[in-house]
């Protein structure tokens, strides 16, 4: 059996799995192969599930050694974070900069969980019994990652799973393999053999995850339309399973505003990654007072920022991150212009190789216009003024969608009271976006079931058990 082009391997019950077929990866920024990934089969799969039980028993009962090992997780990944960081810009397009921070992230969380506590409660401990409530680890864990954030969703997902005693089966997106392979390779000095497990392939790959018997949980981020499928295939054999899925994020400026002070924070809340954040601001509501201000206080910077290949140190955003993604944002945007929308600034594909798009900001649009209903994830941004924040609201909360959005003004008080009314999973207050360790995160309506993070995600992971102890 000949090995992987590139030297790119899955990492198979601790050790590096060599396969016979492998597909291609291409680099956002020519639009053309650049590397060969690993494709996984049926029984390298189930060797891979195999590996993931066999390592259970024992990683489920030490939790000290849990603890150490995701310690040194966080090491490994700080030592390579480099060398992660060029892999995953050349495969998902972003500066390397943002990039080699998207690692160091990774290795925050494996930091931060392996000094979380796991939640345990006493409800009685008196002369006649104690009654204590437990969690217990579920067993494998298959972990399905998109591909804007491959190496940080990589950690993010698996972190809190291995804290409390499961094991994981990592699969990455066929967009972005790569990285996360390398990830795999990494960190099997610090976990025992078969603790994680990352394989590599296509869309059936995901389904076979998602139906395999040996997985207890699954752990999936991408879109709504998937998500439904992974929790109808979890349903035969009950699995459970956490979803992070879309948002069409808004984002709600008062007329107290300072658009002037607010711009910047806004603007690379909405087109940080090129757009490309589940948790982006994905529609901005402006009242008309300070409309026009704030729309050419976007475009500004809008028109300065360097727009180019993420291997070059001077390019503030890359491309998309692939040519399905590109032709929709050049789709919704063609769309809004013949819905009579107007281009401030971008509004068509760079004329290079890539799959290049320039900061884009729309007005003249509305609600049902595909650009504002639908969640676009790229760099386009359509800003629409209101006269009444009740209207706004009702604009904002009038969609499937509940993941994130924001509210801006220098009132702080009054921004807490319109963003509690917001129908989401976070809303922030002169800020959008960010997720932290310890806070939880997960979406309201159709942008999720479940919750990570914090205690709240560590009991995603686990099953409670109740221990009573009679003393009569």
């Amino acid at each position: 059996m000949s090995t992987t082009n590139d030297g790119f391997h899955m990492t198979i019950g601790g050790a590096l799995a060599p396969t016979e077929r492998s597909f291609g990866v291409i680099d956002p920024a020519t639009g053309a192969v650049f590397a060969e990934a690993p494709d996984c089969t049926s029984a390298q799969l189930d060797a891979a599930m195999d590996a993931a039980k066999g390592a259970f028993p024992a990683w489920s009962r030490d939790a000290a050694a849990r603890r150490a090992a995701l310690e040194a997780c966080a090491d490994a990944i700080e030592a390579n974070a480099e060398t992660l960081a060029r892999t995953l810009t050349l495969e998902q397009g972003k500066p390397l900069a943002k990039a080699e921070g998207e690692a160091k992230g990774a290795a925050r969380w494996f930091r931060e969980f392996a000094r979380m506590e796991i939640p345990h409660d006493v409800l009685r401990d008196d002369e006649r019994a104690r009654i204590e409530v437990c969690r217990r680890p579920l067993g494998v864990v298959g972990s399905i990652a998109p591909w804007n954030f491959p190496v940080f969703l990589a950690g993010i997902k698996t972190a809190p799973a291995l804290l409390m005693g499961n094991t994981v089966v990592l699969k990455p997106s066929p967009y972005t393999p790569l990285a996360t392979l390398r990830f795999g390779e990494v960190l099997r000095e610090a976990l025992p053999p078969g603790v994680l497990n990352v394989v590599s392939g296509g869309d059936d790959l995901g389904a076979a995850i998602a139906q395999h018997p040996a997985v207890r949980m699954l752990c999936f981020t991408g879109s709504v339309a998937t998500g439904k499928k992974v929790a109808a295939a979890a349903a035969p054999d009950l699995k459970r399973f956490v979803l992070e899925l879309g948002g069409n994020d808004p984002a709600i400026v008062l007329e107290d505003a300072d658009p002037a002070a607010i711009a910047e924070k806004l603007f690379w809340s909405a087109f940080g990654n090129a757009g490309q954040v589940c948790i982006a601001a994905k529609r901005v509501y402006v009242h008309e007072s300070v409309y026009a201000e704030l729309v050419e206080a976007l475009a500004e910077i809008a028109r300065q920022v360097r727009v180019g290949p993420g291997i070059e140190p001077e390019s503030q955003l890359g491309p998309l991150n692939n040519a399905p993604q590109f032709e929709r944002v050049d789709e919704l945007v063609e769309d809004a212009k013949r819905a009579g929308g107007r281009i401030v600034t971008g509004g068509a594909p760079l004329d290079r190789p890539g799959y290049f798009y320039p900061p884009t900001i729309v007005t003249g649009i509305a609600d049902g216009v595909r650009l504002v209903d639908e969640e676009q994830f790229g760099p386009a941004l359509p800003v629409m003024p209101f006269r009444d924040v009740d209207e706004a609201l009702e604009r904002a909360n009038a969609t499937h969608f509940g993941l994130m959005a924001s509210v801006w003004t220098q009132d702080l008080e009054r921004g807490a009271e319109v963003a509690a009314r917001l129908e989401v999973g976070k809303a922030g207050v002169n800020k959008h976006g960010g997720i932290e360790p310890a806070v939880p995160f997960g979406g309201a309506k159709w942008s999720g079931i479940g919750y990570q993070f914090g205690r709240w995600g560590l009991e995603t992971y686990a099953a409670l058990q109740v221990i009573e102890v009679d003393r009569t």
